[in-house]
């Protein structure tokens, strides 16, 4: 979800604002690996860290969470670097809650909610066009031999 805690830092960023600061802070994201990720993550809070002392205080703590993407296959950055699934699901809630249109309590409208949230990551998961699992136990079994 590294869009949400972007859109968050920039709340501390005046207007006026340097692009390239922004422009460096986004391309965090493009690198090929965690290592190369927080290397330039501390350059960028060295460089910006005068000019605009509150967005870098910002960014430096939450920071870690969103770069976590980097533990998994290189095919799998993309899609979690983005909201799509998220925004995917909110509309397939929002599809499925306005076909009942009238529910008879609250608790038959979060049985639906419910219902639909374990649905559609396992259909997600059994097609690869999202994630390739295959990718994943690959991955594993790598790691397994090294440990070992």
């Amino acid at each position: 979800m590294t869009v949400k805690k972007l859109r968050n830092a920039l709340d501390d960023l005046p207007r006026k604002a340097d692009d390239d600061c922004l422009q460096e802070l986004r391309w965090l994201y493009d690198r090929r690996d965690l290592a190369e990720a927080q290397r330039d993550l501390a350059a960028w809070l060295t460089k910006w860290s005068t000019k605009y002392p509150k967005l870098t205080n910002e960014v430096e703590d939450p920071i870690g969470e969103t770069l976590t993407f980097y533990r998994l296959p290189r095919a799998h950055h993309k899609p979690l670097k983005s909201t799509n699934m998220l925004e995917r699901l909110n509309e397939e809630i929002k599809h499925r809650t306005r076909v009942v249109r009238i529910f008879p309590h609250a608790e038959s409208c979060l049985r639906l909610v419910r219902a639909l949230c374990v649905e559609i990551p396992e259909a997600r998961l059994e097609d690869n066009r999202y994630l390739n699992r295959n990718l994943l136990k690959e991955q594993r079994r790598e790691r397994l031999r090294a440990a070992a």
